[in-house]
C-alpha cells in the first residue's frame, strides 16, 4: 500500500512561493483547508490540496477577489480546466500587449539610429503602447490594495464586534 504524500505548511508555501501566514488566512476564511492534520495539530496537505491551491492562484491571478473565488469553487461554477483556459487567453493579452509595447520601441529606436528625427505619431505610438502595459499594472496592484484593505476592515470590525459582545456578557 502507498501512502499519500503530506506537506506541512512551511513545505507547502517553500514549494509553492506563498507564505504561511497566506495559506493559513487562506484556511481562516474556509477557503483553502488541509486535508488532514497531524497528531499535534499541526495542518497537512496532499495532492488534491495542491490542485485546489492552483485553482485558488490562478482565479486570483485573473482579477477575482477571495469572496468571488470562494463562491466559485464552492459552487463549481469554474472546472479546472476552464481556470486553465482562462489563464492561457490572459497570459496571450498579456505577451500581445508586450510584442506591441515592444514594436513600438524598436520602431523609435530604428529612428534614432538613422539620425531620423521623430514624429508625433512616433511619440504618440509609444506612449498609447507603454499606458496600455502600464494601466493594467496598476489596476491589478489597486485591486490588490483595496482587498487587502477590504480584509483589514472586516477584520477590525469583526474584533471590534467580538469585543463588544464579550464585553455584554
Amino acid at each position: 500500500m502507498t501512502q499519500r504524500p503530506y506537506w506541512k505548511v512551511g513545505d507547502l508555501a517553500e514549494l509553492t512561493g506563498l507564505t504561511v501566514r497566506t495559506l493559513r488566512f487562506y484556511d481562516q476564511i474556509g477557503l483553502f483547508s488541509p486535508s488532514g492534520q497531524t497528531e499535534s495539530g499541526h495542518r497537512l496537505y496532499d495532492a488534491s490540496d495542491l490542485s485546489r491551491l492552483q485553482q485558488i492562484v490562478s482565479l486570483k491571478e485573473l482579477g477575482l477577489s477571495l469572496e468571488e473565488i470562494k463562491s466559485a469553487l464552492e459552487g463549481k461554477q469554474i472546472s479546472p480546466a476552464e481556470i486553465v483556459k482562462l489563464q492561457m487567453t490572459r497570459v496571450k493579452e498579456q505577451i500581445q500587449q508586450q510584442q506591441q509595447l515592444l514594436e513600438q520601441l524598436q520602431h523609435v529606436s530604428k529612428r534614432m539610429q538613422g539620425q531620423a528625427p521623430l514624429t508625433v505619431d512616433d511619440f504618440t505610438g509609444l506612449l498609447q503602447a507603454m499606458r496600455v502595459s502600464h494601466e493594467k499594472v496598476v489596476i491589478e496592484r489597486q485591486k490588490n490594495w483595496e482587498h487587502r484593505l477590504n480584509a483589514l476592515g472586516s477584520f477590525i470590525v469583526r474584533d471590534h464586534e467580538q469585543s463588544n459582545h464579550s464585553k455584554e456578557e
